[in-house]
């Protein structure tokens, strides 16, 4: 059979007129599930009467994640979802279900040249002119074979299992009428759980539409073409369908193989800060996310290079999200807690009604040393523990996109560490992002970075140091641009405060130094006798104005490019404003100076 006909199990409509004509069917998969799984329940109904849940936990984990490898393609499915709703169940049984292995033994060849002539229209081998017998993977879905085409490429070629779509659409009708049961019935139950299984239904057969997953390549490829440590497969449509997927094969190894990387002269943990900053530029900045960025999708390439594969789970983030992500993280680093509250509430994890006061210090418990700590000590996974109690006191709410984007970066600190438990996240992370606030233009974001910088009229300048830093620390930093961004932004609606308070503040120190360096001239002309204490004083303060210009203003010494670089920036409209600006301050104050200096 090429094409399925059964509906989609969250149309209630037509799945219930569909299924109530097959009611021997329904009642046979019900037993067989109820066969795997009645053991485990009354296990677990055991561990509560005698109060032994915490104690066996683990040990009941391992053994559900035995019962859904049992319970076939649908419940392994089931497994990956909830690992990544740790809103839903406890942390152990997250931790466990995300080592979940989705592996089955491979279905008969002849099964799969029959399902590559019913989505291609043709026999494989007037496609193909190799097709090794032997699959190099199989998974609850399909299976990957090794090919060649005619034309001499050599390629990947996905089938998905003969018959799937129908058993995993049954049992996901089952499971919708089994959410309906529980939400009606158990009073501790408070989730949609009818809205969860119609979310997981939709999900699963979106990745099992292997067009979908040939589009999200092609589109990933485009996106972050100009990245050329990143290589994502060819997709060949012309020999692709809802259940055959042709792609590029591509030579690597899994990102955790650290000893082979190392063989070939490459080094694993540069890997693995590629692949963090470029997971941030998906999120932040493409707007385009691979959110199953775990080991078997990770190749590292002999040439170098970080392969992506397997695009069935891509999720796509709005950019107002995106900077509302960058601001929370903005706020996060600079330690303010109550507006870290506060954009929980704007990113929908929080009612918009709820008292946040009492919320504040737990939070600057939780993320008050997220500077310096690395995923050994401090990670995603260890972060939402610690929310967990949160999420359950203020009613906190999980939006899908929040829980894959979760999804993702716990996986790529699970391979962070067996490859680099001394990773520092944020380290790796911040220079990006910091260089993002500035370049985007985004008048949210740069009215968040001028409350970042200003506090009280107050510039904090170890926080504007810190975060200047980190833009030159940035893989994209440029001089010349960034400086131009900063100009813009300070004669934006939104940095124009901002620009006040510098001008001042410039101003007062330039004419506090231009004070003191007068009069370390006027001792000098006077020192005949004993030239070289004051020659040191004006060596000291000719010192502390560049100590000055580097710490405030972080003007660092100029190579000659550099200084090319700044030249071009000084013809610009906003820096003579600004010169112009800082100049007619100080000539204010000088001249107030001069008027109020009693005469002699």
């Amino acid at each position: 059979m090429k094409a399925s006909s059964v509906p989609l199990p969250n149309n209630a409509v037509a799945a219930m007129a569909y299924y109530s004509q097959k009611k021997k069917k329904l009642w046979a998969r019900r037993l067989t599930i109820l066969k795997s799984s009645v053991w485990f329940c009354i296990l677990l109904g055991w561990d509560s009467l005698t109060g032994r849940l915490l104690q066996n936990q683990q040990r009941r984990a391992k053994m559900l994640v035995q019962k859904l490898i049992e319970m076939g393609p649908t419940f392994i499915k089931v497994g990956q979802f909830l690992s990544c709703r740790p809103d839903i169940i406890p942390p152990i049984y997250v931790e466990e279900l995300a080592n979940l292995q989705d592996k089955l033994p491979p279905f008969p060849n002849e099964q799969a040249y029959q399902v590559i002539f019913e989505e291609l229209g043709c026999p494989y081998d007037q496609i193909y002119a190799e097709l090794i017998p032997e699959p190099v993977a199989a998974a609850s879905l399909g299976q990957v074979y090794k090919g060649k085409l005619l034309t001499g490429e050599i390629v990947a070629v996905k089938v998905q299992r003969p018959g799937i779509i129908d058993s995993i659409a049954l049992d996901l009708y089952l499971l919708r009428q089994l959410a309906g049961w529980a939400q009606k019935n158990i009073s501790f139950v408070h989730s949609d759980l009818v809205a969860l299984s119609d979310e997981f239904a939709t999900r699963l057969f979106a990745e099992m539409d292997y067009i979908e997953e040939g589009l999200n390549a092609e589109k990933f490829a485009r996106l972050y073409a100009d990245l050329d440590y990143v290589r994502v497969p060819r997709i060949y449509l012309l020999y692709t369908n809802r259940r055959v997927l042709t792609m590029e094969w591509i030579d690597g190894v899994k990102i955790t193989s650290t000893e082979v990387i190392r063989a070939q002269g490459l080094e694993p943990s540069d890997f693995l800060t590629v692949g963090f900053k470029f997971s941030l530029r998906q999120l932040l900045q493409g707007g385009f996310f691979h959110a199953d960025p775990h080991p078997g999708n990770l190749l590292v390439t002999p040439d170098g290079k970080i392969a992506y594969l397997d695009f069935g789970m891509i999720s796509e983030v709005p950019p107002e999200t995106c900077d509302l992500l960058i601001i929370s993280l903005l706020h996060m680093i600079a330690g303010d807690f109550a507006a870290l509250a506060q954009d929980y509430v704007l990113l929908g994890f929080l009612p918009p009604e709820t008292d946040l006061t009492p919320l504040i210090p737990k939070l600057a418990e939780i993320f008050g040393n997220i500077r310096e700590a690395s995923v050994a000590e401090f990670g995603f996974k260890q972060s939402f523990e610690k929310l967990l109690a949160l999420i359950y006191e203020y009613s906190w709410n999980t939006p899908r996109l929040y829980l894959l984007i979760f999804r993702a970066f716990a996986t790529l600190e699970g391979i962070a560490l067996k490859v680099n438990p001394n990773f520092q996240a944020y380290k790796v992370g911040y220079p990006y992002v910091a260089q993002w606030l500035l370049t985007k233009r985004s008048p949210i974001l740069w009215d968040a970075l001028k409350n970042f910088c200003l506090n009280n009229k107050t510039i904090q300048w170890e926080l504007v140091s810190d975060l200047l830093e980190n833009i030159y620390q940035s893989d994209d930093f440029h001089l010349n641009e960034t400086l131009g961004r900063l100009l813009e932004f300070l004669y934006s609606p939104q940095g124009n405060s901002l620009r006040y308070v510098l001008v001042d503040e410039v101003a007062t120190n330039l004419e506090s130094l231009s004070q003191e360096t007068f009069e370390e001239m006027m001792v000098l002309t006077r020192a005949i006798n004993t030239p070289f204490a004051p020659i040191t004083r004006l060596i000291a303060r000719l010192q502390n104005i560049q100590q000055f210009l580097d710490t405030k203003l972080l003007v660092n010494p100029l190579n000659f490019t550099s200084f090319l670089e700044l030249s071009k920036l000084l013809f610009r409209p906003e820096a003579q404003r600004l010169g112009q600006e800082v100049v007619s301050e100080l000539g204010k104050r000088m001249l107030m100076r001069f008027i109020n200096t009693p005469s002699p």
